[in-house]
């Protein structure tokens, strides 16, 4: 056990240079005992939800509630374009402006490997990572021939089947991964299904009673989803590799009770070509090309909702994005040199539909076939001093945004983002790092150009790039039986980004949003800290704590608030773990936050009460090929919320600012067999 908590932190050490923060639990899961730290596919298996998981185990991490499954996150107190998640080097952006469709969502956790959650303005190979940037690693195909079926249930109706093929040679090696699941709609502690919030909210005069579910669809699930992974890696030499994937997500019929809208269906295609050679000359150490291409569709509608009874509305949009990068790397003297050329080509389309028929030409368009072109260039340097390293990045981005409408002008986003990372080796269980970096991100077409369906243009087409100045300081220490890891960072945003619920207009006597979107300087700073201890060889804690707080610097037009949105308060995670026998484990975890109270009250944020769930699990393997996992979350019940109502998202809402809030699941139980072969 030590020997797993120990190669656990150094993970942890390896990464420090770039804030990094690999979900370590998460991997123990999923490989009890490994020292090679991966296949995070097996035990988090509450659902799909991969937010959901992060949310479990990182600090930093925040959770945008949605539904049962595809909800978003928030890191640092920044979502949405100002972090970036890639899944094996591709992006894949959602569709749905409302954000019912995240990138995180279109990964399912039994296809994941390892997770890396990069905090600050380090990363110049990939286009728009303003404030942090999360990659995903899938799992890999292997030789010989490997398989494992995992079967779950849980409360709310929850079922999941999914099976994994892995096989091959050394020089070709294939995997199949397939899933299926399903969930009825989860009961908060108040015992309240989707419908009885929506009720408690109709009573309390929040939402209006024509967004409660027609009786004929009070009992659906409120979600069913489907995936498929498939890939092929071919070694074409001793020093050429050539990986092929494709990734399919099929979603139906998502329940949003919180929103005007349900998801009917949610569906994407993950495209991904990768090339890799080594040692090709004294100038290129490694040369790796990838191509890769996402597509994502998912139409939303009132035909659930009362509302929707004889008259429905449906918004129907799809994006794709096309990408490629080149980059190669060599070593010269104490230098470490990468350099390549990053491009990527985003669409967004989306039109309003009344009863399945198109709305008139004028109303129709909602985002009209937006194109964001992206090419850049990158270049890195990592240069090794005895006890000091220091990571040098620059990275120059020339971005076009064109829209299809004539009437709606084009952008162009010309901007030199640059870091500077120091570490210092202070012995062999002590590193410092301080980083100073230049960010920045282009608005995205829902921010520039969205129409509502009224006509009304809620974009601002003439909205500046955001740009981030940020600090971080760091330090890491490893004990006998022990690891610590402390940091701040400091940020200066410069034409943030953000919704203004006051820039509305009367049109038909009903008031619309109208340029919703502006600018504003602001600041926001924090901290974390995170560890381990190791108390006898069965017994281990781990634990992490964040902070962030944002102010702007001015109030928005036509208001007096300052607080920043979406700024989580103070969270705390800490677990203990009890390893019985080498067939036997157990887990208790606490996930604690405080009251929200900065809140951006004017633009739809509401006070949230403080909470502390405690959550429970144990695992029981029979063998070296079955295992099971049973587990309680929220052991007592609890009626928490973690998300609050920011008015970017359309939420259920009354004239007088008040908007509905989306409870947590109350105790949930679950089981999962797991069987390898």
């Amino acid at each position: 056990m030590i020997k797993k908590v120990i190669t656990l932190s150094l993970a942890c050490t390896l990464g420090l240079v770039a804030a990094e923060v690999e979900l370590e639990e998460i991997r123990v899961e999923t490989q009890v005992g490994s020292e090679l730290i991966k296949d995070v596919s097996g035990e988090d298996i509450k659902s799909a939800d991969l937010g959901e998981a992060l949310f479990r185990q990182s600090p930093s991490v925040s959770l945008v509630r949605r539904s049962g499954i595809a909800n978003d996150i928030r890191v640092r107190g920044q979502k949405k374009d100002n972090i970036v998640v890639t899944i094996d080097g591709t992006k894949v952006h959602g569709a749905c402006p409302n954000r019912m469709d995240p990138p995180i969502s279109h990964v399912l956790t039994n296809n994941v490997d390892y997770i890396e959650i990069n905090e600050g303005p380090f990363n110049v190979e990939d286009f728009g990572v303003l404030s942090a940037d999360i990659k995903v690693h899938t799992i890999k195909p292997e030789e010989g021939f490997e398989g494992e079926v995992n079967m779950g249930v849980g409360s709310f109706g929850y079922q999941k089947a999914a099976i994994k093929l892995s096989g091959g040679t050394n020089d070709v090696r294939f995997l199949l991964s397939t899933s299926t699941e399903s969930g009825e709609q989860y009961k908060d502690g108040n015992g309240d299904d989707f419908l009885g919030q929506i009720d408690r909210n109709i009573k309390e005069g929040l939402v209006s009673p024509m967004a409660q579910y027609q009786d004929k669809y009070k009992n659906m699930d409120s979600f069913n989803k489907k995936t498929l992974m498939a890939k092929m890696f071919w070694n074409i030499t001793d020093t050429q590799e050539l990986k092929l994937s494709y990734t399919a997500n099929r979603s139906d019929d998502i329940l949003y009770p919180s929103s005007k809208m349900d998801a009917l269906h949610d569906d994407s295609d993950i495209y991904n070509v990768t090339y890799s050679a080594k040692d090709l000359g004294k100038y290129s150490k490694k040369l790796s090309l990838q191509a890769y291409q996402s597509e994502v569709e998912h139409p939303m509608s009132t035909k659930y909702r009362v509302m929707g009874a004889k008259m429905y509305m449906t918004h129907a949009l799809t994006t794709k994005t096309q990408g490629a990068k080149i980059k190669n790397s060599f070593d010269l003297d104490n230098h470490t040199v990468t350099f390549g050329l990053d491009y990527s080509l985003r669409n967004w389309d989306g039109g309003y539909y009344k009863n399945d028929m198109p709305l008139p030409l004028a109303k129709f368009h909602s985002i009209w076939d937006i194109d964001t072109e992206n090419t850049a260039f990158f270049v890195k340097d990592s240069v090794k001093m005895d006890k000091l390293t220091v990571d040098l990045g620059l990275r120059y981005d020339m971005t076009d945004i064109d829209s299809a409408n004539p009437s709606q002008q084009s952008n162009t986003y010309d901007e030199l983002n640059a870091y500077a990372l120091a570490t210092y080796h202070a012995n062999s269980s002590t590193q410092y790092f301080a980083g100073l970096g230049k960010s920045s991100r282009v608005p995205d077409a829902k921010e520039l150009y969205w129409v509502g369906s009224m006509g009304n243009l809620i974009g601002t087409p003439d909205l500046q790039n955001t740009i981030n100045y940020e600090v971080d300081l760091g330090v890491e220490k490893q004990y006998e039986n022990a690891t610590i890891k402390a940091k701040i960072f400091y940020s200066k945003l410069q034409d943030y980004i953000v919704f203004n619920a006051s820039n509305t207009k009367i049109m038909m006597d009903k008031k619309v949003s109208l340029n919703a979107y502006e600018t504003v300087d602001a600041t926001l700073y924090g901290f974390d800290v995170s560890g381990t201890y190791v108390a006898t060889e069965s017994l281990y804690f781990d634990y992490g704590m964040a902070y962030q707080r944002g102010e702007k610097d001015n109030p928005l037009s036509n208001q007096v608030d300052t607080d920043m949105p979406d700024i989580a308060p103070f969270k705390f995670n800490a677990a203990v773990n009890y390893d019985a026998r080498d067939d036997l484990s157990f887990r208790a975890e606490v996930i604690a936050a405080d009251t929200w109270d900065n809140i951006d009250y004017e633009n739809g944020e509401q006070v949230l009460d403080a909470y502390t769930v405690l959550n429970l699990r144990a695992t029981k393997s029979f063998g070296k090929s079955f295992e099971v996992l049973v587990g309680i979350d929220n052991v007592f019940d609890s009626t928490y919320a973690v998300s609050n109502t920011y008015k970017d998202l359309i939420l259920l809402s009354t004239p007088n600012n008040e908007v509905m809030l989306m409870n947590e699941p109350g105790r949930y139980a679950y089981v999962n067999l797991r069987y390898t072969f």
